[in-house]
């Protein structure tokens, strides 16, 4: 046996070793650590509950050095057509005038700003913090399922799971060579700091902020933990203000030029002179300091064009129109239901398909054909009709599953894996980034506003091999 599949099976094998009771306890010792921590999150659409702890699955996902690496440059080379094609289509717009994109699927969509015309912001780069949701495949192929590029959320698990895996569980950890996640606050700094606009009046020493939109957020533990790792203020919009187009934090020591704004705030609600008028959330004056070059705001205006699911359906065509590569990570096959023959198979293959509206997240408005009943697939339908713009549909993939601790035992559930990428002179990804896992039996949907949970991931530093029991399935 080589050193290389026996330390995967050593990693197994002390999971079979631990006493099942034992574990049982500790994973409930684990959530309340989290709930103690402020590790939360909200749902709206709950009355009574304001603060829920994310469910936490002690069973790591383990993800070999060779799936890493692959991983690592498909999410990179993802990034960096993204950031062209953002830069194109507010610029030039070379791909739409190529006729490689329908120009109307850019220009006449929601999230398109044309405050960001003719805007170049510092390194060309539109999305410094990114999100990318892959799944793996029956045959155990990595694909991407979506893109987030506006305001992705859940890195504060990947690194807050590790440090309680650690705290909690030292000796399933011990000796084991796994690539580290505790420096993303220092790396996501630095490209903040990159990114630094060409007015910024200290290149050597940028001032970056986490701009929240207060406690009542439901990623708020997150704007809080990514500020105390960055070592930043978190800031709200009653504390910058706009004098001769540049951005001011209040301090007790008086105004203090800010020159990165890592905000987690829609667009509509960042500045009440160019959006939305009655929004308390934002600062007067802020759009017009980054037009001027004085502020760089992260990530910027209009990203979210980028992360529109039927963009997506384009990826593979913006991957190799700017970068002339083939995907190193495929999409999964979609139909944008706006085109006829896409709309025409969809409406004949409802009870097959999963369909989604394109500007929905958190596994809201999903059919899921298969599982659908025959009212919700009627539902579904005359919605679709309704405004066919509005929905893409791709098939029902068998995501792949990942031991987790059940009532008795440990129990197949669904994962998917959002890794994290940083951009500024260059992309960073996290390594292994933020499983999420279904923790309903039979449940596809793993997004905690569905009742799912996470996982902490385990990227292995060494190569092994991927057949040994207890690898994702």
């Amino acid at each position: 046996m080589s050193a290389r599949s026996s330390q995967l099976e050593d990693i197994w094998e002390r999971f079979d070793q631990a006493d099942f009771d034992t574990l049982k306890m500790r994973s409930k010792e684990a959530d309340l650590e989290l709930f103690n921590l402020g590790v939360t999150f909200t749902v709206y659409s709950d009355k009574n509950v304001i603060d829920r702890v994310l469910p936490f699955d002690i069973i790591p996902r383990v993800i070999t050095a060779t799936e890493w690496e692959t991983l690592d440059r498909g999410v990179v080379q993802r990034v960096a057509a993204i950031n062209a094609f953002l830069h194109d289509i507010y610029n030039q717009r070379h791909i739409l005038n190529d006729g490689i994109i329908p120009p109307e699927l850019v220009l006449e969509n929601s999230n398109y700003r044309e405050t960001m015309i003719g805007f170049e912001p510092a390194g060309k780069t539109y999305t410094h913090i990114s999100g990318t949701d892959i799944i793996r495949d029956d045959d155990g192929k990595f694909m991407v399922l979506e893109d987030n590029v506006r305001s992705p959320s859940g890195v504060s698990y990947v690194v807050e799971n590790r440090h309680l895996m650690e705290r909690s569980f030292p000796d399933l950890l011990a000796n084991l060579k796994l690539r580290k996640v505790s420096d993303y606050g220092t790396n996501l700094f630095i490209k903040l700091c990159e990114s630094a606009p060409n007015g910024c009046a200290d290149k050597d020493n940028p001032q970056v902020v986490v701009m929240s939109p207060g406690m009542f957020n439901s990623a708020y533990f997150e704007h809080i933990f990514l500020a105390r790792e960055m070592g930043v203020p978190v800031v709200e919009g009653q504390d910058l203000f706009c004098d001769d187009d540049k951005v001011f934090m209040k301090t007790i020591g008086g105004p203090r030029r800010v020159d990165v704004i890592y905000r987690r705030i829609d667009d509509d609600f960042l500045d009440p002179d160019v959006f939305r008028p009655d929004s308390t959330l934002g600062v007067k004056g802020l759009v017009n300091a980054m037009l001027k070059g004085n502020v760089t705001i992260a990530n910027a205006l209009g990203t979210g064009v980028a992360d529109d699911k039927a963009v997506y359906a384009y990826m593979p065509r913006i991957i190799k129109y700017y970068l002339d590569e083939e995907p190193i990570l495929d999409n999964v096959k979609t139909y944008i239901c706006r085109e006829k023959d896409a709309l025409l198979y969809t409406l004949a293959h409802m009870d097959e398909l999963v369909v989604k509206p394109v500007g929905e997240s958190g596994g809201y408005g999903i059919t899921i054909g298969p599982k659908a009943t025959k009212e919700e697939l009627d539902e579904a339908r005359a919605a679709l009709l309704a405004n066919p713009s509005n929905f893409i549909a791709q098939p029902m993939i068998s995501l792949s599953v990942c031991p987790t601790l059940g009532e008795t035992g440990l129990v197949p559930r669904h994962v998917d894996l959002r890794p994290f990428a940083i951009t500024g002179r260059g992309t960073w990804v996290l390594p292994g980034g933020l499983t999420r896992v279904a923790l309903k039996e039979g449940s596809l949907i793993v997004n905690s506003s569905q009742g799912g949970g996470t996982k902490d991931t385990w990227v292995l530093a060494e190569e092994m091999s991927l057949k040994n029991e207890g690898a994702d399935a």
